[in-house]
């Protein structure tokens, strides 16, 4: 942990100022010691350079295994295509000369696809996850002096209030117990005229027909490594199929869409193992996590009405996209 990072860290419980205790440091970074809440009640490990507000196990477990075994896979300077990029900029619709030198936070980084990209935008950025998979960004960007990396909780984000000019969280909300409170506990760490941006798998009729919500019930009960065993078997198999339906003609696009696997063939410019890597990557993704709550255009915009927001868009942009200004 870098030592400025503690200037707006908090207890996530009392919200009160944290204390560095029992310090393994070097000049630039602390890599164990405790955080200590004022009064004394509560203490939070740092471990491998990262603060922990975190129990060992939970509802996240997946994720954390899917991101260091796929820690390098969704990078741009990894694959040498721009598509975290794309996305990153096309939902936000900020400006790279807006978020330089200012207090971003990621949540739900990941193994820090789009902390990359505000990294290089010259922000200064907090990548957060509850999982582990926060050990595979700190492995990745460990050496960027502007990156700052907290295990924590959403619900209970272990920072003061009005702290970060930019949040986002992308790809995240819908993994959570309850996307609209863990929606909810991002303004208040925005500071006002600040930006936010948040996205969610977009709830219709289609989603209805999805596979992997009729086998979801089954797939998410399974030990995560089972599971991860068996798409390593069949996901191959599975995307050849889908890839020969989606030649069909007329009808290809539609009836692909009901094999059970992740197909970017003609969406995103990937090499064959690269193709593979994605499809069992985002496969996994579908079927492993414990809550997967899609969310309506219509909800989206009110919770964003509810938390007083103002410039509030709701949009496609892959994924279904709302962002406004605190």
């Amino acid at each position: 942990m870098k030592s400025e990072l503690i200037k707006i860290l908090r207890c996530p419980v009392s919200k009160q100022k944290l204390i560095l205790e029992q310090s393994n440091a070097s000049d630039f970074e602390i890599e164990s010691a405790w955080l200590v809440s004022q009064d004394g009640k509560y203490r939070y490990p740092i471990q491998k350079f990262v603060p922990r507000f975190v129990p060992k196990k939970n509802y996240a477990d997946n994720f954390g295994m899917q991101w260091n075994y796929f820690s390098k896979t969704q990078l741009d300077s990894y694959s040498g295509h721009s598509i975290s990029s794309n996305r990153f900029w096309k939902a936000t619709g900020w400006k790279e000369s807006e978020i330089k030198d200012k207090w971003v936070l990621d949540v739900g980084c990941g193994s820090g696809r789009f902390a990359e990209i505000a990294l290089s935008a010259g922000a200064k950025v907090v990548a957060l996850d509850y999982s582990t998979a926060v050990d595979a960004c700190y492995n990745n960007f460990h050496n960027h002096p502007n990156l700052h990396v907290v295990q924590g909780d959403i619900f209970e984000l272990p920072f003061d209030s009005e702290t970060f000019s930019f949040v986002y969280s992308l790809g995240v909300l819908q993994h959570t117990p309850d996307p609209e409170k863990a929606f909810n506990s991002l303004p208040p760490v925005l500071q006002k005229e600040g930006k936010i941006c948040v996205d969610y798998y977009e709830k219709s009729w289609k989603s209805l027909f999805l596979p992997k919500y009729w086998l979801r019930t089954l797939t998410k009960r399974l030990p995560k490594e089972t599971l991860f065993t068996l798409l390593q078997k069949v996901t191959p198999f599975l995307l050849s199929v889908s890839r020969l339906l989606g030649k069909l003609p007329v009808i290809g696009n539609t009836i692909k869409k009901v094999i059970p696997v992740a197909n970017y063939y003609g969406i995103l410019p990937l090499n064959k193992q690269q193709q593979l890597e994605w499809s069992l990557l985002d496969t996994f993704d579908w079927f492993s996590p414990e809550h997967d709550h899609p969310q309506t255009s219509k909800i989206a915009r009110l919770w964003m009405e509810k938390a007083k927001l103002n410039d509030i868009e709701v949009l496609k942009a892959g994924h279904l996209v709302a962002r406004g200004r605190k």
